[in-house]
């Protein structure tokens, strides 16, 4: 409990202050725990803590969050101050950090992945705010909803002749073919077929890479030998990697930090 009764006698009360920052930021922590795990566990688990941005963007919410409530904490704790006034200062520094936490994490699941998805020749994490939800109600069954537990695996089915137009021209507006629900497929034997026939041999790539040791351990995650695997480049929010195909059933089973443009 904070030391909401001051002693009649106090002074600048340093010993007091700094034990009420002290639990304050105690707190701050605990729940900074609890939503560190939702957001690099479920709505960002690995890769795309790194190649989408949530690590960075988790680290500002919550390193702003921590850092506010216990220094202003330290700073307005006043033993000397009637009980009703330090409990309403107290009740305004929480109210302020609940708004700003509540306001962080709205910014960080708009933008978390909910796709992976198949482009042709590559692939695309989609994150929520740049899906067409105009077409959601008109996706296949399964896609009208976007996922709460991480990104789904799509592929993507090419546009009609009479969509061509459309699709060129909302590409240009920022929305591809992975950003709109009307396109999602399941991932089938078609997109199989297609991640085996553009995907680039990884192992004539691995002589020439800077980061040797990085992409080493991507390829152990695997538990497939280099010769073994295709690489697909990736276009995230943050980082451009490439997704590791398994040359034997075309299905993805890694991601590596290599640039397979």
């Amino acid at each position: 409990m904070l030391p909401l009764t001051p002693p009649p006698d106090a002074r600048f009360a340093w010993r007091t202050r700094v034990r009420a920052s002290a639990i304050h930021l105690v707190s701050c922590i605990a729940v900074a725990t609890a939503v560190a795990a939702l957001v690099l566990l479920v709505w960002y688990p690995w890769p795309y803590r790194v190649i989408s941005g949530g690590e960075h963007l988790l680290f500002l919410v919550m390193g702003v969050d921590i850092v506010m409530g216990p220094l202003i904490t330290l700073a307005i704790f006043d033993p000397r101050k009637p009980m009703r006034v330090l409990k309403r200062d107290l009740i305004v520094i929480v109210a302020l950090q609940i708004a700003a936490l509540f306001y962080g994490l709205h910014t960080v699941y708009v933008a978390r992945p909910i796709a992976l998805a198949l482009e042709g020749s590559r692939f695309r994490v989609t994150t929520a705010v740049q899906v067409v939800s105009e077409e959601l109600p008109r996706a296949q069954e399964g896609f009208r909803s976007l996922p709460l537990n991480g990104p789904w695996l799509v592929a993507t089915a090419e546009p009609s002749a009479q969509e061509q137009g459309d699709a060129i021209f909302m590409a240009m507006a920022g929305a591809d073919l992975g950003a709109r629900p009307l396109f999602w497929r399941t991932w089938g034997p078609d997109a199989r077929r297609e991640t085996l026939k553009v995907g680039k041999p990884l192992e004539p790539l691995l002589t020439s890479l800077a980061n040797r040791v990085e992409v080493d351990a991507a390829i152990a995650r695997t538990g497939r030998p280099a010769d073994q695997l295709l690489v697909i480049p990736v276009i995230a929010r943050r980082l451009d990697w490439s997704v590791l195909i398994d040359k034997t059933t075309g299905d993805p089973v890694g991601f590596a930090p290599v640039e397979s443009f």
